[in-house]
C-alpha cells in the first residue's frame, strides 16, 4: 500500500485523467448521478417512513377498533335493523376470553358545550380510562392525564388539548388548576395535550374520567367503541375476528351478519403500509445501484480508450522493468479514484437535495417527509459499494494493458 503514498503515482493519475478532462468529467458523470440518486431516494424513502411513524407513533399499532352498528339479518326473534350497543360487560368477557389481547379499553364520545368566562364552543368530549393513554399516549405538555382516583371517585377534572387553551385561554396564562364548564358543570383543568393527528378516528378534544362520563350523559354501562390492542406476536386479523364472533353470540346476531359491528383494523393498515416502505427501500437500492453499476461500466470503457492511447506509453515502461503486476496496479487506482471522486461528488448533491426536500416537504404538522436522512452507515456501504465495483471494473483495461507484448507496444503509432 506504499505506493498511494508515493508521488509518481498520484502524478500518473494526475497527468493521465488531465489529458481529456471533458472525456473524464462526463466518465464520473454517471457514478455521481447513481450516488445521487441513491441518497436522494433512500432520504426520501426514510422521511416518508418517518411521517408514517409520528402518525402512528401515539398508537399501539397491533390494534383493532370495534363499534356496534345495525343489523342486517334477524336471528332468534329479533328483526333485520337492531340497533347494536356495546356495554362494559362485552369489554370485560373480550378480555377475558380472546387469545393475544393485551388491553381491552372501552371509550364514550359525545359532544359538549364548553365555556370559559364569556368564551364558549362545541367540542367532543371523550370519557376515558387511564389506559388509554398506554395504547394512545398523549404528548402531555402541562399536568397529567386521567389517573385510577379520578376513575374511582367519579371526578369532575378534564385533560383539554392544546387548540381549546387557545380558544379558551389568553396567551402563557395558567391553565392548571383552572375551572371550565362543560354542558354548564364545572371540571377542573389538570393537563393539556399536544394536539394528535385527526385523522385517526374521532377528535380528542376533552378527556374526562369514565364514571364522570356515565354520570353527566347518563349512559349507564353503554360504551361507544371497544380499542383492542393486541399481543406483539398475535395475529390481530384473528382477534378481530373473534371478537366480533363473540360480540355475535352476546348479543344475539346471526354468526353470518356482516354488518352489525364496524371495525377498523388498524394493525393490517399498519403492516401494509410497511410492506410498502419496505418495498420501496429495496426498489430504491436496486434503482440505485444499478445506476451505480451501469456508470462504473462507463469508466471501464473510458480507461479501455485510454490503455488504447497509451499503448506505446505502456510498452516504454515494460521496456524499462516495469512489471505487469505494477501497470495493473495503476490502471485500477486510476478507475477507484474516478469512481470515489464522482461518488464523494454524488453524495454531498445528494446532502444537499435532502436539505432541500426537508426545507419544502419537511415542515408543520402535515409535513410529508420528516427528516429526510440517510444514516452514515448506509453512506460507507455505499463507498464500499464503490471502491468494489472501482476495483472490478479496472481490471478489464489493467489486463489489457498486460496483455500487449513490450515490443508490440514500441511499435504502436
Amino acid at each position: 500500500m506504499r505506493f498511494l503514498f508515493e508521488r509518481d503515482t498520484w502524478q500518473e493519475v494526475y497527468d493521465s485523467l488531465s489529458k481529456n478532462v471533458l472525456r473524464t468529467v462526463l466518465t464520473m458523470v454517471g457514478v455521481w448521478w447513481g450516488v445521487l440518486l441513491l441518497i436522494g431516494l433512500l432520504g426520501s424513502a426514510k422521511g416518508l417512513e418517518n411521517s408514517f411513524n409520528r402518525l402512528f407513533g401515539s398508537f399501539a399499532t397491533n390494534s383493532v377498533f370495534v363499534w356496534g352498528q345495525s343489523t342486517s339479518k334477524p336471528f332468534k326473534g329479533f328483526q333485520e335493523g337492531k340497533q347494536v350497543v356495546l356495554t362494559l360487560f362485552d369489554a370485560k368477557k373480550l378480555e377475558e376470553n380472546i387469545d393475544g389481547v393485551e388491553f381491552v379499553v372501552p371509550r364514550n364520545q359525545n359532544q359538549g358545550v364548553v365555556t370559559r368566562n364569556f368564551l364558549s364552543g362545541s367540542f367532543g368530549v371523550n370519557g376515558d380510562y387511564p389506559l388509554l393513554d398506554r395504547v394512545q399516549k398523549k404528548k402531555m405538555i402541562h399536568g397529567r392525564f386521567i389517573n385510577q382516583n379520578d376513575i374511582d371517585s367519579n371526578k369532575k377534572v378534564v385533560i383539554i388539548s392544546e387548540e381549546i387553551y387557545k380558544q379558551l385561554f389568553q396567551k402563557d396564562a395558567e391553565m392548571i388548576g383552572e375551572y371550565i364548564q362543560i354542558n354548564s358543570i364545572n371540571f377542573m383543568v389538570v393537563g393539556m395535550f399536544e394536539n394528535g393527528n385527526r385523522s385517526m378516528g374521532p377528535t380528542s378534544d376533552l378527556h374526562i374520567p369514565f364514571t364522570t362520563f356515565q354520570q353527566i350523559y347518563n349512559q349507564g354501562n353503554d360504551i361507544g367503541w371497544i380499542m383492542i390492542t393486541g399481543k406483539p406476536e398475535a395475529d390481530i386479523t384473528q382477534i378481530e375476528a373473534d371478537a366480533k364472533l363473540m360480540l355475535k353470540n352476546l348479543h344475539r346476531i346471526h354468526p353470518e351478519d356482516d354488518r352489525a359491528f364496524g371495525s377498523f383494523n388498524l394493525g393490517k393498515e399498519f403492516a401494509k403500509l410497511t410492506g410498502f416502505l419496505t418495498g420501496m427501500q429495496f426498489l430504491t437500492w436496486f434503482v440505485g445501484i444499478a445506476t451505480l453499476i451501469a456508470g462504473v461500466f462507463a469508466i471501464g470503457n473510458i480507461l479501455l480508450i485510454t490503455v488504447k492511447e497509451r499503448t506505446k506509453e505502456i510498452g516504454v515502461r515494460r521496456a524499462l522493468g516495469a512489471t505487469p503486476f505494477e501497470i495493473k496496479r495503476q490502471i485500477i487506482v486510476e478507475a477507484v479514484f474516478i469512481t470515489l471522486i464522482a461518488g464523494f461528488l454524488g453524495i454531498i448533491s445528494g446532502g444537499w437535495i435532502l436539505i432541500g426536500l426537508n426545507a419544502a416537504f419537511g415542515q408543520g404538522d402535515e409535513a410529508v417527509l420528516v427528516n429526510a436522512s440517510v444514516p452514515i452507515a448506509v453512506v460507507f456501504i455505499a463507498l464500499l459499494i464503490l471502491v468494489f465495483l472501482g476495483t472490478l471494473i479496472g481490471l478489464i483495461p489493467a489486463f489489457k494493458a498486460t496483455s500487449i507484448k513490450p515490443i508490440d507496444a514500441l511499435r504502436e503509432e
